[in-house]
């Protein structure tokens, strides 16, 4: 009796944890996706790849498969780097191979290394852009990519000060 007592607690607090996970996934945006994968468990890093039109989004953590977002982005998502003497450039999307060896276009990916370090990038979506190059201060979201250059200029002085 003690036995299933025990194994039907176990077996609550794990469908908990699995409803609590699955809400987390459904619950993620591009203004949250820099945190959710952070705290996502990984050594060496974790990986956010959208192939085609971004319907479907996958996660790797230290290389393998595990899970997938749905509905975070669409083929309309660009992708820049700020530099300081050249603006804001565009960057060309990758390429990736399947396991079957066939070339796929990656629409997104971000990834973030073991020390916690994602790509700097800005993500224009939906008449946003959003600043994943931040790293004191939380996630800046900008009405525009001029508002965000602006930003990333001021930013520059203040630091040359």
């Amino acid at each position: 009796m003690i036995v299933v007592i025990i194994m039907g607690v176990v077996y609550t607090l794990s469908v908990a944890s699995f409803n609590r996970q699955k809400d987390e996934i459904d619950n993620v945006t591009l203004k949250n996706l820099k945190i959710f994968l952070t705290n996502l468990e990984y050594e060496e890093r974790v990986k956010l790849l959208c192939l085609d039109d971004c319907k479907s989004c996958d996660i790797f953590i230290d290389g393998k498969k595990n899970g997938t977002l749905n509905g975070l982005l669409d083929d309309s998502v660009k992708v820049y780097r700020y530099d300081y003497y050249l603006g804001l450039q565009e960057v060309m999307k990758d390429v990736y191979f399947n396991k079957e060896n066939r070339q796929e276009d990656v629409c997104f990916s971000y990834e973030i290394d073991r020390r916690g370090i994602g790509d700097q990038v800005l993500v224009e979506y939906k008449e946003k852009v959003y600043d994943f190059s931040t790293y004191i201060s939380g996630m800046q979201v900008y009405a525009s990519v001029d508002d965000a250059v602006d930003a990333k200029g001021k930013l520059i002085e203040e630091v040359s000060r």
